[in-house]
């Protein structure tokens, strides 16, 4: 799902609501992650995840094409770790959809 669809899915739940309006909505919580993440701020979700900034230190890696040494400079990069209820759900709808009929 792309934020598109997920604007045009929460407005259909919520009729009352002006689709510009849910556009709003969802734009100023993902800034707000954003935010927070350029920061160097934790932003947790209970229930669905964690979203932090991990450090990756310089490295050595190859150019994949000519096999070549490429210096990879270091960098800080988001981190998602999933909530347990979120966890749990995604299992059990993957779980009932895998058991044969």
């Amino acid at each position: 799902m792309i934020k598109s669809e997920l604007i045009d899915k929460l407005a259909e739940a919520n009729p009352h609501l002006y689709h510009r309006d849910v556009e709003r909505v969802v734009n100023t919580i993902l800034d707000g992650i954003t935010d927070s993440l350029a920061r160097g701020e934790r932003v947790e979700l209970r229930g669905f995840g964690a979203f932090s900034v991990r450090h990756r230190p310089a490295r050595t890696g190859r150019n994949p094409r000519t096999g070549d040494s490429v210096s990879v400079k270091e960098k800080h990069v988001p981190f998602f770790k999933t909530g347990k209820e979120l966890r749990e759900r995604v299992d059990a709808s993957r779980a009932s959809k895998s058991t044969p009929a």
